[in-house]
């Protein structure tokens, strides 16, 4: 097949379809009709079968066959899917394929954004990625419309994204970190909402981050940080800097997860959904349990007026319906009030506004007066620094801060090097043997 011109009679307005939206290479179109048509030729033969169920025999068919290799059956499911799903909106193929096909509805950017909220709470996704990931669709929307007369009267596609990324990272100067979160939010609009393959974007410009060294505080430093800090506020960076965590995985710590027999603290669905345990400093464990009595006095108030619930994880409301009231699965660090939950409607004590810990810390930064650039998530670069420069093994450091790969967790080494073993600059060596410096040393 791959050798012979075909025909671009085949399906013409499906070529059209898919040459006006570049979703597959311009080379590949006539291929990718050839498969459709085939299939709908096959389709043809078939009774009381569904599209799901036609495409699975003419899959089957097509494996059955010598002289069609991998890579074209492949090619043909995608065709087919790109026709039935897209094309021809998913109906039963069937003899009336060959006339003209009516308008396609209008782009409806209410239903999409609705479905794409739907297809996060399905996926368990956090509310902040929920938030995150709405707020890239509707700026990709926005600006995809104003290019095409103030409004979407059409489905985008790859062209639209590849144009956005580019406008984000030329016009907007936005950091590579701030693009690539753009685009993972509309790789899951085309890929989970719309299921639409974006293709090759390859093309588009991305926004440049070079090797950068995590910024670092010396010991002394961190002790004159959280000297400008006391009670919950100091036992909530305590714990940042001695156990290593994120900023996320302490606000989202239960009960449940503070092991003080074993010295542990276990994080739950981190970062890509992975467990892990880490230290549990024991500088901090008497005020950590002074604080979960406070924290379970509240509990117990709030069980005395009709409320205690907590949110739990995935379906585990469903299949364990008292564990919302459970201690155990109470937040270490609660909100200070009752709130809705935006998602379900109850009433909840939610965990803690993370914004007042980066709040505190910049506070506390200010006072100290430490002329370096320094965040909330400083305190877990010096947790992984720190324990370098105490002669902890590498490999168990990676597995302390939850690192997929080593690689990620060998830029501490660097840091501990220029920190710990920087070479004697030639000026001091040079100065060391002059007269004028053995002359100050001698007055």
């Amino acid at each position: 097949m791959g050798e012979k011109q075909l025909p671009s009679q085949v399906l013409p307005d499906f070529q059209q379809y898919l040459l006006s939206r570049k979703l597959v290479p311009v080379k590949s179109v006539t291929f990718y009709a050839y498969w459709a048509n085939r299939y709908l030729t096959f389709s043809k033969r078939l009774k009381n079968a569904d599209a799901a169920e036609a495409l699975r025999l003419f899959l089957e068919d097509l494996q059955s066959r010598k002289n069609i290799a991998d890579w074209q059956i492949q090619q043909a499911e995608e065709a087919v899917q790109l026709y039935n799903d897209h094309f021809h909106g998913g109906k039963k193929p069937g003899i009336d394929d060959d006339k003209p096909r009516r308008t396609p509805a209008p782009f409806d950017r209410d239903l999409v954004m609705a479905s794409m909220q739907k297809a996060i709470r399905v996926k368990h996704y956090s509310l902040s990625t929920e938030r995150t990931y709405m707020d890239w669709t509707r700026r990709f929307f926005d600006y995809a419309g104003s290019k095409k007369g103030g409004c979407l009267r059409e489905t985008p596609g790859a062209e639209d994204i590849r144009e956005f990324l580019t406008h984000l990272a030329v016009h907007k100067k936005v950091s590579a970190s701030t693009q690539n979160q753009a685009f993972n939010a509309l790789l899951f609009l085309f890929r989970d909402v719309l299921k639409i393959k974006i293709g090759d974007l390859s093309s588009t410009v991305r926004a440049k981050r070079g090797p950068k060294l995590p910024v670092v505080l010396s010991v002394e430093e961190v002790r004159q940080l959280f000297s400008h800090m006391d009670g919950k506020q100091l036992l909530i960076v305590q714990i940042l800097y001695g156990a290593g965590l994120r900023l996320m995985e302490l606000v989202r710590l239960r009960v449940k997860d503070i092991d003080f027999g074993s010295g542990l603290i276990f994080v739950r669905a981190s970062k890509g959904d992975k467990d892990r345990s880490t230290i549990l400093p024991g500088a901090v464990r008497e005020s950590l349990q002074q604080h979960l009595t406070g924290v379970k006095a509240l509990h117990n108030q709030d069980l005395t007026k009709g409320f205690g619930e907590v949110a739990l994880p995935d379906a585990l409301g469903r299949k364990y319906p008292n564990a919302a009231k459970d201690w155990a699965w109470q937040y270490v660090f609660p909100s200070s009030k009752l709130s809705v939950d935006p998602r379900s409607g109850i009433v909840r004590r939610h965990h803690m506004d993370e914004t007042s810990i980066q709040k505190a810390v910049g506070t506390a930064h200010r006072k100290a007066g430490i002329a370096k650039q320094v965040s909330v998530h400083t305190l877990r670069h010096c947790f992984a620094t720190h324990l370098l420069m105490n002669g902890v093994n590498i490999r168990e450091i990676q597995i302390l801060l939850g690192h997929q790969n080593v690689e990620t967790t060998m830029i501490y080494t660097h840091v501990m090097r220029d920190m710990t073993t920087a070479p004697k600059s030639p000026l001091d060596i040079l100065l060391e043997g002059s007269p004028k410096s053995a002359e100050s040393g001698d007055a």
